[in-house]
């Protein structure tokens, strides 16, 4: 089970850690059930690359969540055993065309982006079991069951994004505080229920 009780994040807000980098304006839209569509044939080819390398491949972020308004980027989280040698699934990334980036400041993960040309993706290689792992898992389930919580962080996000829709930290730094109310609910909720990951998506 993945607890925050007796944890302290060091580092980024929760929320830069979340999303990512972007230049681009900040774009909340509508959900769209392609969503999962989109991220039901990335993963296909993904395990079709990596095979037992990949030892759960799973659609999170906003856009894994029914009825959240999001980015319209498809978050993918691959689970694998190590994060070295990164040549293990680096390698079978290339050659799908994603971009590796060696240069983001997140040690708990590798990060690649889509192949050029391509609708904008974030793929993120995390260690099976470690807390970065399971986190996004646990975010992702507790907002599925609380659909309440769903419609209140779409509207912070909207709000957010109105108010800081060119600046990108701005963003971030002004929702943190309703997503770390979401963090704590969900980690009294893992405790009461004994969650755990359910299968892998792909």
């Amino acid at each position: 089970m993945c607890t925050l009780i007796g944890c302290r994040w060091i580092g980024p807000s929760w929320a830069a850690w979340h999303h990512g980098r972007m230049s681009s304006p900040v774009e909340i839209v509508n959900y769209d059930r392609d969503w999962v569509t989109v991220f039901a044939g990335l993963g296909i080819t993904l395990r079709g690359a990596l095979g037992d390398v990949a030892v759960r491949i799973d659609h999170v972020g906003s856009t894994a969540v029914p009825g959240l308004a999001a980015k319209p980027v498809i978050d993918i989280q691959v689970s694998v055993r190590s994060l070295d040698p990164v040549d293990m699934f680096r390698e079978p990334l290339a050659r799908l065309g994603y971009v590796y980036r060696a240069d983001n400041p997140e040690r708990t993960k590798r990060y690649f982006r889509e192949p050029p040309g391509h609708r904008r993706t974030h793929v993120h290689v995390r260690q099976l079991g470690s807390f970065s792992q399971q986190f996004p898992l646990l975010f992702r389930d507790y907002l599925r069951s609380h659909p309440t919580a769903v419609a209140e962080y779409a509207a912070v996000k909207r709000q957010c994004a109105a108010r800081f829709r060119h600046d990108r930290q701005g963003y971030v730094e002004a929702k943190d505080p309703f997503v770390w109310d979401i963090i704590r609910h969900a980690d009294a909720w893992a405790q009461r229920t004994g969650w755990t990951p359910g299968p892998s998506d792909a």
